[in-house]
């Protein structure tokens, strides 16, 4: 079987991040599969999906990480191409990822105690965005 569901977020803009773990639970209790996989996608190059503990450390944390290994205050040729000054946004969704795939066992997603399915909004302005859930089992 395969179910297919999409939600909606609205983000404050960059480094954002939002726990979408509540939302995947909701999709995989109403698709009634007790046992397979669960794909979280973003469309987009701006964006990505990850786990964290969510927690105000964290927070703040993963943000200050990304700063560090992709600063915004470098030039990017993506720049010199679209003048949008979000380059540093692309390289670090590119090293996030769009997508995460989370086993379902017995009706329930396998995640750790403290960890969170999220999105982080990597754009530099406030977007409206469509998370994906696609689920495949029995």
């Amino acid at each position: 079987m395969i179910y297919s569901e999409r939600f909606s977020i609205s983000t404050e803009g960059e480094c954002q991040i939002v726990d979408l773990s509540e939302k995947i639970r909701k999709t995989v209790a109403k698709s009634k599969i007790r046992d397979g996989l669960a794909c979280v996608f973003i469309p987009g190059a701006t964006g990505a999906i990850t786990t964290v503990e969510y927690e105000p450390g964290l927070l703040k944390d993963l943000p200050a990480a990304l700063e560090r290994l992709f600063p915004k205050g470098i030039e990017y040729a993506h720049h010199q191409t679209w003048h949008d000054w979000n380059g540093h946004s692309h390289v670090r969704a590119s090293m996030i990822g769009p997508s995460i795939t989370i086993p379902i066992i017995k009706g329930d997603l396998q995640l750790g105690t403290w960890q969170q399915v999220v999105f982080i909004e990597l754009d530099i302005h406030p977007r409206r965005r469509e998370i994906v859930v696609q689920l495949v089992g029995e």
